[in-house]
């Protein structure tokens, strides 16, 4: 991680230094670098993808079973 510091001399008020503190903060790259990261996923391994395919594919065949059996009313496409 990059520390960026600045240091306002006797003459300057605070707005000249916030501007030369973004002005630094841009020429480090610290803010492209956490607009990369924010929404950065992590790859889940195959035998955990494989796991949730098939807990998906269960609850499905589940809400099958129960709608055949009248258990639960079918939802209509568009949501009546």
């Amino acid at each position: 991680m990059i520390n960026v510091q600045i240091e306002r001399g006797p003459t300057e008020n605070s707005n000249i230094a916030l501007r030369k503190f973004t002005k630094r903060v841009q020429d480090a790259g610290i803010l492209n670098r956490v607009r990369k990261l924010r929404d950065y996923v992590r790859v889940s391994s195959k035998n955990r993808r494989k796991a949730h395919t098939i807990e998906k594919l269960v609850r499905k065949t589940e809400l099958e079973k129960n709608i055949k059996l009248g258990k639960i009313r079918p939802v209509n496409s568009r949501g009546r």
